[in-house]
């Protein structure tokens, strides 16, 4: 009867380590698994945040024309002011970056509006509007500078390129209207006389009037001087 109702030392012992060793190693398995998962998950959380972040800034340098983001300083804000002294309308700033143009402009009384083909760009520049009180008369859209009209704007405000200065300048003399204003910061259009010019060096900005690049404005005693330095 000890022998039928027992169970030897050898049998015990290898039931025990049957169930003991697999369990052990079970929970070491689902350990790892976790932190492979977690991992994993870390890891594709930044690169899709990185790429997030990176591709609006990265996109454009890609273009066959690139404008990248500068900003304007203090003087070439006050400048491009200067040359609004006096106008009316609409304003546009093409590539308005973190907003600063247009909502100097805003503040001097314009509706003003900026194309930006980076959104982050654009979303930071509707805060700025926001909290700078402005963000009725100061809006932020994200588009591509040539799918855009200019047609409905009398004041146009471009930090741009040499690149671009050229397909631009034929893009704004065939859409703007005679009264409308075009003013450049940084670099000027080629083949286009200013009729103002402010600033030096860097802040240097050009004002050039429709109406006279195409030879509509009276000649008067205050137009006898193609360029007038402000």
């Amino acid at each position: 009867m000890a022998r039928g109702g027992g169970t030897s030392p050898e049998i015990l012992e290898e039931t025990q380590l049957g169930c003991v060793l697999p369990t052990s190693l079970g929970t070491n398995s689902l350990k790892k698994s976790s932190w492979g998962v977690l991992i994993t998950g870390i890891v594709g959380g930044t690169l899709v945040a990185v790429y997030a972040v990176a591709t609006p800034f990265l996109t454009p340098a890609l273009r066959k024309i690139c404008l990248p983001f500068v900003p304007a300083t203090t003087k070439q804000i006050a400048n491009v002011v200067k040359m609004l002294h006096c106008r009316r309308g609409s304003l546009v700033d093409i590539g308005s970056g973190d907003g600063r143009i247009v909502i100097a402009a805003a503040k001097e009384g314009f509706t003003a509006v900026g194309y930006e083909l980076n959104p982050w760009l654009v979303w930071y520049s509707r805060y700025r509007a926001w909290r700078e009180g402005v963000q009725d008369s100061a809006k932020f859209y994200i588009s591509d500078l040539w799918k855009v009209t200019f047609s409905q704007y009398s004041n146009v405000v471009i930090f741009g390129v040499p690149q671009m200065m050229l397909r631009l300048k034929e893009k704004l003399a065939l859409e703007l209207e005679d009264d409308a204003r075009v003013i450049a910061c940084r670099f000027p259009f080629p083949g286009w006389t200013p009729d103002h010019v402010t600033g030096e060096g860097v802040d240097t900005v050009w004002a050039y009037d429709i109406s006279t690049l195409r030879g509509k404005r009276p000649q008067g005693p205050a137009h006898t001087q193609s360029v007038t330095q402000m």
